[in-house]
């Protein structure tokens, strides 16, 4: 059954819904940067477009801890519109109210409650349900440092992938990674220093064009959290898809979540774009848009607290 709570839930305690909403008033600009609790004042499509709206988290004082829920609401620095949550800013957009209005959100942001987990609506599956999400032995190309070596050094497994980043072979690089705290020396030191792999597939060189095989995977890169361990397990309880694979970028404030792909139902720029879609719905963040790149390089760290699949460990 659609509530109030599932929907919140599925966005962001709601900031999925406003930064929906806006972009359909403003589709070329960012409409919403959260820093911390708080989106400072936003473009008000109620206000003559004046950025007058103020959009932030607050939490619901029920339990007194930290159990209690937390949801976004609202309010006009020139009280152009009602203060409220964000149900009530969907009113004025949608122009319906209660179980009607919770009904198109869950359409139109394809949140799918109380639905399968279907990802498109016109397909039986996201992942084939007759086809394995992948294989075991699935490999794809590791290449050793620096980033400008495309020539691959061999073929690996998420496996292996998880037991040297949990391990203590890149501990000192990444140490010394997260001390520079100039950002160009950082980029500078990451691209000389750390192995990489393109989890994506197999390539004879580090190209688009040089694919030997896909993986069946996909990297969803997310850089510059402001609660990265929030999403770090909200993602492994993700309705839609399994976490293969999640662990934290080299520069402590970014993650990397490898997911399963069918590239027999579209292509992989297709599936992509759609997961990026589902991502900024489901929990208002956007991914980094090189993910799209078949053969995008993906860093190696250390993370001891990196989770994989439990199937990899058998």
């Amino acid at each position: 059954m659609i509530s109030k709570e599932s929907i919140l839930s599925k966005t962001h305690y709601g900031l999925g819904i406003y930064s929906h909403i806006l972009r359909l008033y403003y589709p070329d600009e960012i409409v919403l940067r959260l820093v911390g609790r708080d989106c400072g004042l936003c473009r008000n499509p109620f206000n003559a477009n004046r950025e007058t709206l103020h959009i932030f988290i607050v939490k619901e004082n029920v339990l007194g801890n930290t159990l209690d829920n937390e949801f976004a609401r609202h309010e006009d620095s020139e009280n152009a519109i009602p203060v409220g949550d964000v149900l009530n800013f969907a009113e004025l957009h949608y122009k319906q109210q209660g179980e009607e209005l919770l009904q198109i959100l869950n359409k139109e942001l394809n949140l799918r409650i109380g639905e399968e987990k279907n990802f498109y609506p016109k397909r039986k599956a996201f992942v084939n349900p007759d086809k394995p999400l992948q294989r075991f032995g699935t490999t794809f190309s590791f290449f050793k440092a620096p980033v400008s070596n495309i020539k691959p050094h061999s073929e690996t497994t998420l496996r292996k992938v998880y037991n040297a980043i949990t391990g203590n072979y890149y501990k000192d690089r990444t140490e010394k990674l997260r001390a520079i705290s100039d950002v160009a020396q950082a980029r500078k030191f990451k691209a000389a220093n750390f192995d990489y792999c393109t989890f994506s597939g197999v390539f004879t060189t580090r190209n688009d064009k040089a694919l030997v095989k896909h993986s069946g995977l996909l990297c969803v890169d997310f850089d510059h959290l402001n609660s990265l361990e929030t999403l770090f397990n909200s993602l492994l309880q993700d309705d839609y898809f399994d976490t293969q694979l999640l662990f934290r970028s080299p520069s402590g404030d970014g993650l990397k979540w490898i997911i399963s792909i069918d590239t027999t139902q579209t292509t992989h720029g297709d599936f992509f774009a759609a997961v990026a879609n589902y991502i900024l719905q489901a929990y208002g963040i956007a991914v980094d848009k090189s993910g799209r790149d078949i053969s995008r390089a993906c860093f190696l760290p250390y993370d001891p607290q990196a989770l994989i699949n439990p199937k990899f460990l058998k």
